[in-house]
């Protein structure tokens, strides 16, 4: 054989083995983005089946791990969403966001379990949450976590609002926004919210970055019946993050409070409740119901009040809105 035909015959056999072996690095990263659609959809049973079929071919990846605890989260699936992140934790224990999330899950726990295994459990979330930060100074989910959790459990388990001071002060100096958050969360968990109103405003007037934390604050004064305050976390949500719907709802909500423009809020509701996720930290869709419920007795439809009041308590027995509201219906 010709020595050209020697070298074509190598460099064939090289590029097949080449391809061979990057055809499981392309399947893997087919099936993560395809289960990652499957998330955003929040179609989390669908992602739980892909993530479990790439893992089991992939058992040394992290990052499936990690949407698969956090997949697990969404259907409260506390024992799953724990295997799969204490599994990213071993694959790599030097990463920040995995120890969050392993926090997270049993932190979720425990605020569903029995007296003696919440305070296990409470002691462990504290921990991931204390290495996320010591692992990335910058983990500012991870320490606005630690600094709630510090802010509101007692000490047996780890908490202590005097541990949260020097968490606060690192977060002013490394941004302002997210400083005063975490002080006005301290003093929500305090219920000293004449404080937590002041430290909140402070916040949205630094400009934060992070939806999540804009957010947040919007539930809070949704709660406390705030509308200038949500017109404020709708721009700032808006500026943040421009295709999150989440300002869309608060907005409406402000309109409903201040009793204006009926039908801007009507739409708003409409288009929060066709575009949002069902997932943690999104205002639910008992919430939208709720909501819907005193816009229509705002404009004295009584009747398709009490239909939405009702549609909230059957998704949510727990809606206070729609618990309270109902029961003043009934009563007139």
């Amino acid at each position: 054989m010709a020595t050209g035909s020697k070298l074509g015959l190598v460099m064939a056999l090289l590029a097949g083995a080449a391809v061979a072996a990057a055809q499981p690095a392309v399947k893997h990263e087919e099936s993560l983005e395809e289960a990652r659609r499957a998330y955003e959809a929040s179609d989390y049973g669908k992602a739980i089946e892909v993530l479990e079929e790439a893992s089991a071919r992939e058992p040394k990846n992290g990052d499936i791990q990690l949407l698969l605890a956090k997949s697990y989260l969404e259907l409260q699936q506390h024992d799953a969403a724990i295997r799969s992140a204490e599994k990213a934790v071993a694959l790599d224990p030097e990463n920040s966001l995995f120890h969050e999330w392993l926090g997270r899950a049993y932190g979720d726990k425990a605020d569903r379990a029995g007296w003696f295994s919440a305070i296990s459990l409470a002691k462990k979330t504290r921990k991931e949450f204390q290495m996320a930060v010591d692992l990335d100074d910058r983990n500012f989910s991870a320490r606005q976590a630690l600094i709630e959790f510090d802010c509101s459990a007692p000490g047996l388990v780890g908490g202590g609002e005097e541990k949260a001071r020097p968490h606060i002060q690192k977060l002013m100096e490394l941004d302002a926004a997210e400083g005063y958050y975490a002080a006005g969360n301290c003093k929500r968990q305090k219920k000293d919210f004449a404080g937590a109103d002041e430290e909140f405003t402070k916040s949205l007037e630094s400009r934060p970055k992070s939806a999540e934390l804009i957010y947040d604050i919007g539930d809070y004064a949704m709660k406390r019946a705030q509308p200038e305050r949500l017109f404020s976390v709708a721009e700032a949500g808006e500026r943040a993050s421009p295709n999150d719907p989440r300002g869309k709802f608060y907005r409406g909500v402000a309109l409903v409070l201040i009793k204006e423009k009926p039908e801007q809020a009507e739409r708003l509701f409409e288009e929060y409740f066709g575009r949002a996720p069902k997932r943690n930290g999104y205002p639910s869709r008992a919430w939208v119901h709720a909501w819907r419920g005193r816009l229509y007795e705002n404009k004295n439809n009584l009747a398709e009040a009490r239909e939405e009041f009702a549609s909230a308590l059957r998704l949510d027995p727990r809606n206070k809105i729609a618990q309270e509201e109902l029961k003043k219906l009934k009563r007139n």
